[in-house]
């Protein structure tokens, strides 16, 4: 056993076109953030919405469930996520919203062996 975190899935992020691999657990922002960007959120609680998008591709999970406030039943079927609380079910695709983008800040954090 290597001791490293076991790779679940993907995320491939619009416009920007960049692909991140996305551990067992982790949330889509979780993901952006140890790869070193950076999109726009606050809470990472799934309460304030800011981090809304589209899921253009893919399936995502809700491991803890999401008030029908935030995200409505509709909003779903119309394919938009939480990403500070979406964990993706394999490859997804997602795009971020006009007000948002995505910004490297940081090299890929690496967790001390």
């Amino acid at each position: 056993m290597s001791g490293q975190p076991e790779v679940s899935g993907a995320v491939r992020i619009l416009p920007a076109g960049v692909r991140l691999t996305v551990h067992t657990g982790e949330t889509i922002v979780d993901a952006v953030r140890r790869h070193g960007y950076r999109t726009r959120y606050c809470c990472r609680r799934g309460g304030c919405r800011a981090c809304k998008a589209d899921l253009v591709e893919g399936e995502v999970g809700y491991p803890v469930p999401i008030a029908e406030s935030v995200l409505s039943a509709e909003e779903r079927a119309a394919g938009k996520c939480l990403p500070c609380r979406a964990q993706p079910v394999g490859e997804v695709v997602i795009r971020l919203s006009e007000k948002d983008t995505l910004t490297r800040v940081f090299g890929t954090f690496r967790p001390a062996s």
